[in-house]
């Protein structure tokens, strides 16, 4: 597992390459807002490290993935969902081809916000 690869869209995002609407960074984790929303909030959490699916997690990253899950209620509230029970989000983690899984970098995607969604 390579800490980045140069042919990954999410790890030139990480890199400052590209541009993205970013929610939330800091030395491990960076938050920012899907190009092609479903919903009113969509929002992507990803590790910086090169973690190509969820296939690919070890029980060393354990913590990392802890971390990932803790932060994201309090972005969700940030990003614009409304407060459980009546409000909330849905956690989706598509893994390889079958999953559904178009960038081969790990992350989890956050969408919320009031139904209908394009999709979902």
């Amino acid at each position: 597992m390579n800490e980045r690869d140069p042919n990954c869209i999410f790890c030139k995002i990480v890199e400052g390459q590209l541009p993205s609407r970013k929610l939330y960074e800091d030395e491990e984790l960076l938050a920012f807002h899907d190009i092609h929303p479903w919903a009113p909030v969509h929002f992507l959490v990803v590790p910086k490290r090169h973690i190509l699916s969820m296939a690919h997690v070890t029980s060393e990253d354990a913590p990392l993935l802890g971390r990932m899950m803790s932060l994201i209620p309090q972005l969700a509230m940030q990003a614009g969902c409304s407060p459980y029970p009546h409000g909330g989000y849905r956690i989706m983690v598509n893994t390889g081809d079958h999953g559904g899984q178009e960038v081969h970098h790990l992350h989890l995607h956050v969408i919320g916000g009031p139904r209908p969604w394009i999709k979902g």
